[in-house]
């Protein structure tokens, strides 16, 4: 069950789960991890952005989508979704468990590290 935290929706491990299974036009899911932690562990098939570089593509992000975000333990997602928000960005969402709490399928090594903000889409 998915609650409010800071004016930002917080997804739960079974919601994520749920959307990693499924066809999820309308989420775009995103692990804002480092390079060094993402290629450690990460959910197959969502893509990396590291959170230090999202100032830098935010502008060329669509507004209209809805974005979910992944860390380690849910806070630097949690950031990354009020500094959207704040930027005007009213569908974000926060994976508040992190990858601690992720019980699902795992990969390893740099699967998808997005160059282009233009891949996600």
């Amino acid at each position: 069950m998915s609650y409010e935290k800071d004016g930002i929706n917080q997804i739960e491990v079974e919601e994520l789960e749920k959307l990693v299974n499924e066809e999820r036009d309308n989420k775009i899911l995103i692990d804002v991890r480092e390079v060094e932690e993402y290629d450690q562990f990460h959910i197959p098939g969502v893509p990396l952005i590291p959170m230090n570089q999202i100032p830098q593509l935010f502008e060329k992000m669509d507004k209209e989508k809805d974005y979910v975000f992944i860390c380690r333990s849910g806070a630097r997602s949690q950031n990354v979704a009020l500094f959207l928000k704040d930027n005007g960005f009213n569908h974000v969402h926060n994976y508040a468990g992190g990858m601690l709490a992720w019980q699902g399928e795992t990969a390893e090594g740099p699967e998808w590290i997005v160059k282009d903000i233009k891949e996600i889409y």
